[in-house]
């Protein structure tokens, strides 16, 4: 859910930033109320973080989607 004001949480601010920045994502586990995602590199889909979230707002953006590259 957004924080105060209708902004983003943190954790959707750092999704986004990924996303514009050419990274890609693929979630790794999802629970009740929770997501594990997977941060990539553009190039290799190499790891280079882990995201992990019980914020509404990025399982809305993220959806059923495995990876970033499915269609929404």
């Amino acid at each position: 859910m957004p924080e105060q004001g209708g902004a983003p949480s943190s954790a959707l601010a750092a999704l986004l930033r990924w996303e514009c920045s050419g990274g890609t994502w693929a979630v790794l586990q999802r629970s009740t109320g929770a997501l594990e995602i997977s941060l990539r590199t553009c190039t290799a889909g190499e790891e280079v973080e882990r995201l992990t979230s019980t914020d509404a707002d990025v399982r809305d953006h993220v959806g059923d989607r495995e990876r970033s590259d499915d269609e929404v």
